[in-house]
């Protein structure tokens, strides 16, 4: 077996949960503009517009700092494709969630259907489920359950989305509402699709490093 050199430097675990909790922000202003609010009128929508603006480029910070390290550390702890990989998945997470928050307040969307709220509920689960995990890559265990977690979430997900496109198709809304709304549902399932991203480079890292 070749011999595997393992920093001590904790620095890539701590960037990596730190990159988690952005998400567990992102979602939690999410459902504060989405969840909390859905049907019932979005007039904070410009703060909390700007909040995420703000929670999503404190991630970036952090996704560049990964990046400065792995390019500037000799010996990584798993391999450097795989660092930069579940770097560029968490932040895709963000991007999608502030996408979604910015075109809720750029189409001025009032109202909202329910069902939006099932789909934030699952990027939080997803969130706080990655949040808690990232620490374990320092060990490499107990990480199966996340990913198993995670693709019953987006399997979840799927099943929310495709009721929600069938409802937004059913008459109740005019054409024009239907299109801003559709594209708010689309950037929410991207979101949640971008978590298995992360879970399935999770399981690529565990399974080369066992």
């Amino acid at each position: 077996m070749p011999l595997r050199l393992r920093p001590n430097d904790p620095t890539f675990y701590d960037l990596f949960t730190e990159s988690a909790n952005h998400l567990v922000d992102g979602a939690r202003i999410l459902a504060e503009l989405l969840g909390s609010t859905a049907g019932t009128g979005l007039s904070a929508s410009h703060q909390i517009a700007a909040q995420m603006k703000d929670a999503e480029h404190a991630a970036d910070e952090t996704t560049h700092s990964i990046i400065r390290r792995v390019n500037s550390t000799f010996v990584t702890p798993f391999d450097r494709e795989d660092i930069y990989r579940l770097a560029s998945d968490l932040d895709d997470v963000m991007d999608y969630m502030e996408e979604a928050v910015d075109t809720v307040h750029l189409f001025a969307l009032e109202k909202l259907p329910e069902e939006i709220a099932e789909q934030i509920e699952v990027l939080q689960r997803a969130a706080t489920l990655t949040a808690e995990t990232m620490p374990r890559l320092r060990t490499m265990k107990d990480l199966a359950e996340y990913w198993i977690e995670i693709n019953r979430l987006e399997n979840t997900g799927d099943a929310v989305h495709r009721r929600i496109v069938a409802k937004l198709f059913s008459g109740e809304f005019d054409a024009l509402t239907v299109m801003k709304l559709k594209t708010v549902v689309d950037l929410l399932e991207a979101a949640i699709d971008a978590f298995e991203h992360v879970a399935n480079t999770v399981e690529q890292i565990a399974v080369k490093e066992s």
